[in-house]
């Protein structure tokens, strides 16, 4: 199957009981030829991981296609602050108040709103990035009490080796508890074990474009 196959057949999947979740197709080391057919049928949810490779991908694109929605995956960095603001609607991986008190003063810089998820580092492994589990909720009133950030849920990569399941209902209470509505959860391998667990966008793209080279 191509890639327009695959990401149908992943649509199919959902519609019957998660038609609400959104697919965020993963462009991440991939051209625009391998993604100007998913342009082709309007799909408007595209991920990044890095700053520089999507300033170069999809500058070009967003001036035609102003109703795209990118998103940054990836861990951002405070010197890409303002290029990223500049370029994505979307961040999942706020995860500091330095980096929010830096986002806040971007948006201001060109007049931005966007939208974010808070990462949570919800299998506490020393390697990757996310708040902690137990400083979520005070991380969360900061965001909207001191940079009036617009947090609109939280995200979670759940350790490889266990059942990702546990990792993503915990991520879901969690948000039921902060009040917040949106959960930033699944990738190609576990992304139905997510949706039934209450996500709400998943990050897809080898299972749609085939494994990176």
């Amino acid at each position: 199957m191509d890639s327009v196959d695959n990401f149908y057949h992943i649509k199919n999947q959902l519609k019957t009981n998660f038609s609400n979740t959104k697919i965020i197709v993963v462009t991440k080391s991939f051209d625009l030829e391998k993604i100007n057919p998913l342009l082709k049928i309007s799909h408007l949810h595209f991920g990044e991981n890095r700053i520089q490779e999507a300033i170069s991908k999809w500058s070009s694109v967003l001036e035609k296609n102003v109703d795209i929605n990118l998103h940054l995956l990836g861990h951002l960095q405070s010197n890409k602050v303002s290029e990223a603001v500049s370029l994505f609607n979307f961040v999942h991986s706020l995860d500091s108040e330095k980096l929010a008190i830096k986002l806040k003063d971007a948006e201001n810089n060109v007049n931005r709103k966007l939208k974010y998820f808070i990462q949570v580092n919800i299998g506490a492994e020393n390697q990757k990035y996310g708040v902690p589990v137990s400083e979520v909720s005070n991380f969360l009133n900061f965001c909207r009490k001191e940079t009036h950030l617009n947090v609109i849920g939280l995200m979670c990569i759940p350790p490889i080796s266990n059942n990702p399941s546990n990792y993503f209902s915990q991520l879901s209470e969690l948000s039921i508890l902060n009040k917040l509505s949106e959960l930033s959860m699944g990738m190609s391998n576990d992304y139905m074990e997510a949706v039934k667990c209450g996500a709400t966008f998943i990050r897809i793209g080898s299972a749609i474009f085939g494994k990176r080279i």
